[in-house]
């Protein structure tokens, strides 16, 4: 069985639709792929284990649940990384680690120039964050990566992936959760998503006019 969760959320399909309008600004955009960021990880984490404890409110003595866990969000250079602040809201104890690896054109490979992971990433259980998710090369490429350190389970998180992308990822690595909004028709033979977003790097940072 597939590791993808598709949400058709209301709220997220109409933030989608502005992400992937033209004229949205940079602003606009960064703001809210922020948002959308912290839905998808409330998605990702409902699974997250608790303890009971004992506590105290004004009006009387009672229990409540804490999560017990402290997972690391890891964002795929450097699109990822403007959802870090948002997945963060929803998890404030999560610590972060970056992956720079992108797929050379030329060459058709992946290049890795950044790699930093918090201390102790064994046993933890990992969010890696990439607002898109095309060929699968450069999430395949990052997940070989924490593999090698032995982290927990691993959940990716996009905004938009190709049945392409999951299928490929999925073939390397079946255990991985793929959670997105959208699953693209296409793709283009430069890795583009169709309809898509455009370059999420380029709109985030005003590189595209």
């Amino acid at each position: 069985m597939t590791k993808l969760t598709i949400i058709e959320h209301p709220i997220l399909q109409h933030k989608l639709t502005i992400l992937r309008k033209k004229e949205t600004k940079s602003s606009e955009f960064r703001s809210l792929l922020n948002e959308m960021s912290g839905l998808l990880a409330y998605e990702c984490t409902k699974d997250l284990p608790v303890t009971t404890i004992d506590i105290e409110t004004p009006l009387e003595k009672t229990q409540g649940k804490v999560v017990n866990e402290e997972p690391m969000v890891v964002s795929i250079m450097r699109a990822g990384n403007a959802m870090i602040d948002g997945i963060l809201n929803i998890l404030p104890f999560a610590s972060v680690g970056h992956i720079g690896i992108y797929r050379d054109k030329f060459t058709q490979n992946t290049v890795e120039y950044y790699f930093r992971l918090p201390d102790e990433p064994t046993g933890r259980s990992v969010i890696l964050a990439d607002p898109l998710l095309a060929t699968g090369d450069t999430a395949i490429a990052c997940l070989d990566r924490l593999k090698q350190y032995n982290v927990g389970s691993i959940k990716m998180i996009c905004v938009l992936v190709s049945k392409e992308g999951v299928n490929k990822v999925h073939h390397f690595h079946p255990d991985v959760e793929i959670i997105t909004i959208c699953q693209e028709r296409a793709f283009t033979d430069d890795g583009y998503l169709l309809p898509g977003i455009g370059d999420a790097g380029d709109r985030l940072y005003k590189l595209q006019t």
